[in-house]
């Protein structure tokens, strides 16, 4: 009896590890597949975004969807006959969502990296952007030095994340702490709870510029922080639907849809447009 456990015990591994493997394999087989004939069947590309990151994509008190990458998607996907379908996601669990899947492209002020260069491809770059230091002005903090010792916030799977895990970072704070959305960070800002948040400056002046208590924050910019750049990810085997994205993003610029929403967002073209 004993002996007839055993065997079963190990038929059950043997099985779940089959099945694992076959998972994976269909996941790799997946995340390296064209996907455009099956976009153009469905007529649409599904974008996962996070719904809280202003000015990209949130939400009106309406409940409306709208943001500078909302405008850019739709502008970009009508060039290519296609329907933009927004889905909100774990913005942690973004790279996931997309080898698994469930969505199409990630199109959310979604910055280049090396880190990310090794799961996903990427469109060219639409935007500039670098990471800034927000913190209350009555704390005195001045600078990224100053910080040492205290607590930073950032957003969980951020580019500001990833830069404070980085062995090249400035930032010597006393330990960080991770939310799920900018807003939740802002709350625990006001409240003394941390005393920075390390963000895209993109959403550090969109979101100071909304507040009844804009003067309260001062925003801090370091020359240690490399500039990043906004694009579409996509995954490794959408190499159409890149070119695709790549064609029509030239075709705003050239036809001036680009710097209209530039415009609209931003109030300025030239700090903005990537050349």
């Amino acid at each position: 009896m004993k002996q007839l456990k055993k065997v079963l015990v190990i038929l059950a591994a043997a099985v779940s590890l089959f099945v694992a493997a076959g998972c994976s394999n269909l996941t790799k087989e997946a995340n390296t597949k064209d996907t455009w004939s099956r976009i153009q069947r469905r007529k649409s590309v599904i974008i996962g975004l996070d719904d809280t990151f202003v000015p990209m994509d949130f939400r009106q008190k309406d409940g409306k969807l709208v943001g500078y990458d909302v405008d850019l998607a739709k502008a970009v996907l009508k060039e290519l006959g296609l329907r933009a379908d927004f889905q909100t996601i774990d913005w942690s669990m973004k790279e996931t969502e997309l080898r698994n899947g469930t969505i199409d492209v990630l199109w959310n002020g979604y910055s280049v990296t090396s880190q990310r260069k090794k799961k996903v491809n990427f469109s060219k770059a639409y935007l500039r952007n670098r990471q800034v230091l927000v913190v209350k002005k009555a704390s005195g903090i001045k600078s990224f030095k100053q910080m040492t010792g205290k607590v930073v916030g950032a957003q969980s799977g951020s580019t500001a994340e990833i830069w404070l895990d980085g062995k090249q970072q400035s930032l010597k704070a006393k330990s960080k702490v991770l939310y799920d959305t900018i807003p939740s960070a802002f709350l625990d800002l006001n409240a003394g709870r941390i005393q920075g948040i390390l963000l895209d400056e993109t959403y550090a002046d969109y979101y100071i510029k909304h507040e009844a208590d804009s003067s309260s924050y001062q925003v801090i910019i370091n020359k240690g922080v490399p500039e990043d750049l906004f694009a579409v990810g996509m995954r490794k085997g959408d190499k159409t639907l890149q070119k695709k994205i790549n064609w029509a993003l030239k075709r705003l610029q050239q036809n001036g849809k680009l710097r209209q929403i530039n415009q609209k967002w931003f109030g300025t073209n030239s700090n903005y447009l990537q050349k």
